[in-house]
C-alpha cells in the first residue's frame, strides 16, 4: 500500500506534536495529559456520564442513549444483522430503510442485547491468588477461570445485570465489569443502504466519504420505553476544526503489547490463514447471490461483513510485512529487554519473551483442527450439545460462555426466532465440510463418519433438509431435555456435532493452556514496562469501553490536502464522479430532498483519535459531553493501528451530528425523532 509507507516513514521521524495514542480504561483517565495537552480535566461526572451514556452490541459494535426514553444510536451497518433478521422477501429493510412513525410501530429486535457499564472494580488480587508460581498452565486455566466464574456471578442477576472479569495489560491487571442488561430492543429509524454504504466497498476505509452510516434503536422495559437518565444531549453546531473531541466506545482487540515474536506468528500464520478463508467464503457467498434478488438479499448480511473482515485484515497484514513497523517494534522492545537487564530487580522478567516466542512456535505447529462453523444451525448443534454437557459441572468448571453469568446471553442467541433459510444454510455446510476434506484429507476417519458414504454436497444437503433445529421451539426443547435426549436424537446436525465435539473440546483445551502460557509471559512484560515507563500508559483493546480523544483534523496524502470535512452537497458531485458505476447512486428520498436540503450541511468529518474495529457506532462528544458525531471507519492508513499508531494520516471517520439531523428532518420527515433527539 503506497498511503501506508507514507504513514510509517512518519514513525520514524521525531514529531513536533505529540500524538494522541491511547484507548483510555475510564477509571484510570489519562487526567493529567489531557489538561497539558489539549487544556481539558473531565471531571467525575463528565467521565461517569459519558460511561453510562454508551452501550455496546452483542451482534458487536458500540452505540449511545439519546434521549431519556430509551433511544439509541450506533451504525446502519452496526445494526444490519438485526436488519437482515426482521428483513423478509417482501420487505427488505436492509435495503430500502424503515421508519417508525409512532413507539407501536417500533420493531422488536428478535435477539439483539445492549450492556451498558455502571461500575469497574480491580480484583487483580482475587484473580491471581488463584494461580501458583508451578501450576502447569492448563490447571492455571482451570483455576483462573474457576475464581472468574465466581467474580462474574456476584456480579449478575439474570436478564438484568451481567459481571464479565476482563484480562486488561496482557494479564498484568483483572477488572470486573458489571452490566445493565437490555433485552427488548427496537428498530425505530434505519436509512437505505445505498446511502448509509454510499461508495460500496470500493469507498470502504477510504476518505473522503460521504456516507450517512447511522440507525437508531430503542430499548424498552415492561412494556414501555425504558428510562434512561444518562444520554447525550444534541451539539447545536458541532466542532471546529482544530476542536479536540472524545470517542466512547468499545474497541475490539489490538495487539500492540504483543512481541516480535508473536507479530511475526500473526504476519506468517495466522493473518495469512484468515484472509484465505474469508476469500473463499467470499467467493461462496458471491456465487450463491447470483442465484437471484432475494438469495442476494439472504446473503447480503454475512458478505459485507466478511468483505470488511478481509480488507481490514489486508490492512493489518501489510502493516506487519513492511519492514519498517518490525524496526519499530523491534527497536521497542530490545530497549525495553535492556532497561531490565540492567536492573537486578528486573532481569527474571527477561524471559518473559522467550516464552511467548516458544507459545508462538507451538501454535505454528498445531494441527488445523476442526474449522470455524459458519452454518447457524451446526453452530446451534454444537451449543446445545456443550450446554447440555457443561451443566453436568459445577459453574465454576465450566466454560465461560456457558457459565451462570452468560447463560441469558447465550439463551437469547441460541433460541432467537430469527429467520434461517436452508438453501444458504446448505451452501455454507457443503464448503465447511469441504474445508474439512481439504485440511485433514478425504481418508481421515472423522471426515470418512461426517460423509456416510455421501459427497459433501449431498450430506450437507440430506442434514439441513432433515434437521429441525431451525424451529426455535425445537431448539428449547432439546436444550431442557438434557444431554441424554441430545445424545439420542436423530437430528443429522446433532450427529454431525457429537462427531466434532471431542475434537472441537481438545483444541479449545490446547488454545486455552497457550494461552495461559502467554497469559503469565505478558504479565511479566506488562509488569516490566510499567516498572520502567511507569503506570499511565493504557492496555490493549478488550471489546470494553475505552476513551479516545484527539483533534478534527485533515491530513496531505500523495501531495494533496484531504480536508477535516465533507458536505452533503458533495455527495451529488461524488455521485456525478462515478456515473454508471454501482454503489454511487444516491437513492430517490434523497433525489426527492435535494432542494430542501442544506447542501453546506457537513456531512462527514476526520479526527486523530485512536480507534479500531469494534468502535463503529461509538459516539463523539466534544468538552460539554455533546454529540458532535458518530464513528463509522477508519481511514485506510489507520488499519495497521491494530499493533501501531501514528498520527500523521491515520484518521477515525464519523458521520457529522448536524447531517443525522438534517437527514432525519428533510429526507425522511422523522419530526418524532427530532423532538426527541437530546431530551
Amino acid at each position: 500500500m503506497r498511503i501506508l509507507l507514507l504513514l510509517l516513514t512518519s514513525v520514524l521521524v521525531a514529531s513536533t506534536a505529540p500524538a494522541d495514542e491511547g484507548m483510555w480504561l475510564f477509571n484510570d483517565l489519562p487526567l493529567e495529559l489531557l489538561q497539558r495537552r489539549h487544556g481539558f480535566e473531565p471531571d467525575a461526572r463528565w467521565a461517569e456520564h459519558l460511561m453510562r451514556a454508551s452501550v455496546r452490541f452483542n451482534s458487536g459494535g458500540s452505540g449511545s442513549f439519546i434521549s431519556s426514553s430509551g433511544l439509541v444510536l450506533t451504525n446502519h451497518h452496526v445494526g444490519a444483522d438485526t436488519l437482515h433478521k426482521l428483513s423478509t422477501a417482501d420487505r427488505n429493510l436492509m435495503q430500502d430503510g424503515f421508519l417508525a412513525v409512532t413507539a407501536d410501530a417500533e420493531l422488536k429486535a428478535p435477539d439483539l442485547e445492549l450492556s451498558q457499564l455502571i461500575s469497574i472494580r480491580d480484583v487483580t488480587a482475587e484473580v491471581q491468588a488463584a494461580v501458583g508460581a508451578e501450576t502447569s498452565a492448563g490447571a492455571a486455566a482451570t483455576a483462573r477461570r474457576a475464581v472468574m466464574a465466581r467474580l462474574e456471578k456476584s456480579a449478575t442477576e439474570p436478564g438484568r445485570l451481567r459481571g464479565q472479569v476482563v484480562t486488561l495489560y496482557g494479564g498484568a491487571r483483572y477488572h470486573l465489569y458489571q452490566y445493565r442488561l437490555y433485552t427488548d430492543v427496537r428498530l425505530v429509524w434505519a436509512p437505505e443502504t445505498a446511502i448509509a454504504f454510499f461508495g460500496g466497498d470500493a469507498d470502504n476505509f477510504e476518505y473522503p466519504r460521504y456516507c450517512l452510516d447511522a440507525c437508531i434503536f430503542r430499548v424498552w422495559e415492561a412494556g414501555q420505553p425504558a428510562s434512561t437518565p444518562d444520554f447525550l444531549r444534541w451539539s447545536a453546531d458541532g466542532p471546529q476544526e482544530n476542536d479536540v473531541v472524545f470517542v466512547s466506545g468499545n474497541p475490539a482487540r489490538t495487539s500492540r503489547i504483543q512481541t516480535v515474536a508473536a507479530l511475526k506468528h500473526q504476519r506468517d500464520h495466522v493473518l495469512p490463514a484468515t484472509l484465505d478463508r474469508l476469500r473463499r467464503y467470499e467467493i461462496l457467498l458471491q456465487q450463491y447471490s447470483l442465484r437471484g434478488t432475494e438469495a442476494a438479499r439472504r446473503a447480503r448480511d454475512d458478505l459485507f461483513s466478511i468483505q470488511n473482515s478481509r480488507k481490514a485484515r489486508l490492512g493489518m497484514l501489510a502493516g506487519l510485512q513492511d519492514p519498517r513497523v518490525m524496526q519499530i517494534k523491534t527497536a521497542a522492545e530490545q530497549e525495553l529487554l535492556q532497561a531490565i537487564r540492567q536492573n537486578s530487580e528486573l532481569q527474571q522478567l527477561a524471559g518473559a519473551w522467550d516464552r511467548v516466542a516458544a507459545t508462538a512456535a507451538q501454535s505454528a505447529e498445531q494441527s488445523p483442527g476442526i474449522p470455524s462453523i459458519r452454518s447457524t444451525l451446526l453452530r446451534f448443534a454444537l451449543q446445545l450439545r456443550q450446554l447440555a454437557e457443561e451443566d453436568q459441572l459445577p459453574d465454576e468448571e465450566r466454560l465461560p460462555e456457558f457459565s451462570d453469568a452468560s447463560r441469558a446471553s447465550l439463551e437469547q442467541q441460541l433460541f432467537s426466532d430469527a429467520p434461517v433459510y436452508a438453501d444458504l444454510e446448505q451452501v455454507l455446510l457443503a464448503e465447511w465440510i469441504s474445508e474439512l476434506l481439504e485440511t485433514r484429507g478425504a481418508d481421515d476417519p472423522l471426515c470418512t463418519e461426517i460423509l456416510a458414504g455421501l459427497s459433501g454436497a449431498e450430506r450437507a444437503a440430506a442434514a439441513i433438509s432433515n434437521s429441525q433445529l431451525s424451529d426455535p421451539a425445537v431448539r428449547r426443547k432439546l436444550a431442557t431435555a438434557g444431554l441424554q435426549a441430545i445424545r439420542q436424537s436423530a437430528d443429522p446436525l446433532l450427529q454431525i456435532a457429537a462427531l466434532i465435539n471431542p475434537e472441537v473440546r481438545s483444541d479449545r483445551e490446547a488454545a486455552d493452556a497457550l494461552a495461559e502460557q502467554d497469559r503469565q509471559a505478558y504479565a511479566s512484560i506488562a509488569e516490566a514496562g510499567f516498572a520502567v515507563r511507569g503506570t499511565s500508559v493504557y492496555p490493549d483493546a478488550t471489546f470494553t469501553l475505552r476513551l479516545s480523544f484527539g483533534p478534527v483534523s485533515g491530513y496531505e496524502q500523495n501531495g494533496r490536502a484531504i480536508p477535516a470535512w465533507t458536505t452533503i452537497g458533495e455527495a451529488w458531485e461524488h455521485q456525478q464522479q462515478h456515473a454508471g458505476q454501482t454503489d454511487y447512486a444516491l437513492p430517490a428520498s434523497w433525489e426527492q430532498a435535494h432542494a430542501k436540503l442544506n447542501l453546506q450541511t457537513p456531512f462527514n468529518f476526520v479526527c486523530t483519535a485512536d480507534i479500531i474495529g469494534g468502535n463503529s457506532g461509538s459516539p463523539v462528544v466534544n468538552r460539554e459531553g455533546e454529540l458532535v458525531g458518530l464513528i463509522f471507519d477508519g481511514n485506510i492508513q489507520s488499519l495497521p493501528g491494530n499493533y501501531i499508531y501514528t498520527d500523521r494520516q491515520a484518521r477515525a471517520v464519523s458521520v457529522h451530528s448536524s447531517a443525522i439531523r438534517e437527514a432525519l428532518r428533510v429526507v425522511y420527515r422523522a419530526n418524532r425523532i427530532v423532538e426527541e433527539l437530546g431530551r
